[in-house]
């Protein structure tokens, strides 16, 4: 099976079989029947992809309520470090995050469950970032959390003077501060 657990439940990486050869290589990057049989029952209903520069820090977000979405992530061009957050109510892990990196050359893909944060930074001169969502985006339901954010103490492998922020994340609150309900 290509999905690999991480140390918070539900929060899967998955590793595609690749088929190589002179001429290339041909992988499926997601298989509905596959990923039922791993226990992931989510239909996506919505594809984003987004291109940035080195040092661009996405994140951390999430929504809200009823427009909570679980997302299947992926790197088409170039690397990120790619980052969770557990914000389950009631879960052994809340509060926990997980980092992997994610790469054009490494095909790996992060299937993130409703009621994380996430985000994710270019580790390489640009990243083409693509990934799956199960519910439509909902801008009334937008939340995040700062991504250096002491309480979480995520290591994003990188001088923070040198990232690139939008300023929407730049003033997104803190995790010790009132979050919204997921």
């Amino acid at each position: 099976m290509p999905f690999f657990d991480t140390p918070i439940t539900g929060l899967m990486l998955f590793e595609p079989r690749v088929f190589e050869d002179e001429r290339g290589y041909f992988f499926e990057s997601f298989n509905e029947r596959t990923f039922q049989d791993a226990g992931i029952l989510t239909h996506f209903v919505q594809d984003n992809q987004a291109r940035s520069s080195f040092g661009v820090l996405r994140g951390l977000h999430y929504q809200t309520g009823h427009s909570a979405q679980a997302k299947l992530v992926r790197v088409l061009e170039g690397e990120v470090l790619d980052v969770a957050v557990d914000l389950r109510p009631g879960s052994d892990t809340y509060g926990q995050s997980y980092s992997v990196r994610l790469s054009a050359s490494n095909k790996k893909q992060l299937f993130v469950p409703r009621g994380f944060a996430h985000g994710y930074l270019v580790l390489s001169p640009t990243a083409e970032f693509f990934y799956k969502c199960d519910n439509f985006y909902d801008r009334e339901a937008e939340a995040g959390i700062r991504f250096d954010d002491p309480a979480l103490a995520i290591d994003w492998e990188f001088d923070y003077q040198k990232l690139i922020l939008s300023e929407k994340d730049r003033l997104l609150p803190e995790f010790g501060q009132h979050l919204p309900a997921l």
